[in-house]
């Protein structure tokens, strides 16, 4: 009998020692280690990924401490690992969800394509997988625009923070929900779509918020008398459409045959050409009232106005004489 406790306090012992060893004994990941997750792996599963990435001594000793504490569920997510810390101290952050996320910055007047590669940057996926979610769930934003035939113009720009358990569509739907709220707040109603449309245009045209409405002016006067818009981001965007688009664009490419191309076409285009901002979206909802019928740059990041084309070919003459002289 003596001999069996002996043997069984020895046991004890090394048991303790073992799950000493296991659970308490911090240790340092080899540099930024990343663990992916998913939604429905065991915990035995995810102890193996664990104590595959380094970042765990015993997937074993892990499992039993988790059954001890079974009333705590272990959180699917991607989790970063770069400081020296103990078994207990990775199941505290796995019961806690404490997952890693990924910031996307998307600025005012980016497009689909600029998106998918941020969101390709941010290593959440892959562009194409991105741009598909955006060229064909359209019904994301059906019920508020049912002109759209992809999400463009309505993928909010915001910094965002999104985990690589999402998938693109649910990235998608939340760019989609903000560009709702927004809307809401500056009472977007009508025809959202067309509104949508003339504020992408105003958006890539000046940097400058308190030229937007201005700008707004010079379109909505040419809609009115049915003149073409003439604007230079639409032909770009045509040339991104069909994957021509080099960098710059040339006189050339004003001859591009899309319905994008807003020299051969008059009106609107059928789209945004990108996803534009509160005040942009404002302008458009509510431009100033002009006699304004064209703009070109002054060279110094604002623009002039002119109500005839003699007027405007003097501000062109002026802008091309500041060019000289840099």
């Amino acid at each position: 009998m003596r001999v069996f406790l002996t043997l069984l306090l020895l046991a004890l012992i090394a048991l303790g020692g073992w799950l000493a060893w296991a659970l308490w004994l911090p240790i340092t990941p080899a540099g930024q280690t990343f663990v992916l997750l998913h939604p429905g792996y065991s915990t035995r599963r995810i102890a193996n990924e664990l104590q595959s990435a380094g970042v765990i001594r015993s997937a074993a000793a892990f499992v039993l401490w988790h059954r001890l504490h079974h009333n705590r569920s272990l959180k699917a997510g991607e989790y970063l690992f770069e400081k020296p810390a103990s078994e207990l101290d990775v199941h505290e952050r796995l019961a806690r969800g404490d997952i890693y996320v990924h910031t996307v910055v998307i600025p005012e007047g980016y497009n689909m394509f600029d998106i998918a590669q941020a969101i390709q940057d941010a290593g959440l996926g892959s562009s194409q997988e991105f741009l598909t979610v955006a060229m064909s769930d359209s019904g994301l934003i059906a019920d508020l625009a049912p002109g759209a035939k992809t999400l463009e113009g309505y993928l909010f720009p915001a910094t965002y923070e999104f985990t690589r358990t999402e998938s693109m569509r649910d990235m998608a739907a939340v760019m989609v929900k903000q560009f709702r709220e927004v809307a809401g707040e500056i009472g977007l109603s009508g025809d959202v779509h067309n509104v949508v449309t003339m504020a992408s245009i105003i958006e890539k045209e000046t940097a400058v918020p308190e030229e937007r409405a201005l700008i707004a002016s010079v379109y909505d006067n040419r809609l009115e008398r049915k003149i073409a818009l003439q604007a230079d981001p639409s032909v770009i965007y045509a040339e991104l459409l069909q994957g021509t688009y080099r960098g710059a664009l040339h006189h050339a490419d004003l001859r591009v045959d899309s319905e994008y191309n807003t020299y051969r076409h008059a009106g609107l285009p059928p789209g945004p050409i990108g996803n534009p901002g509160k005040t942009s979206l404002e302008a458009a909802l509510h431009p100033a009232e002009t006699n304004y019928y064209y703009f070109v740059s002054d060279g110094n990041g604002h623009h002039r106005f002119a109500q005839s084309l003699e007027a405007h070919n003097r501000n062109v003459a002026r802008l091309r004489k500041t060019l000289q002289h840099r």
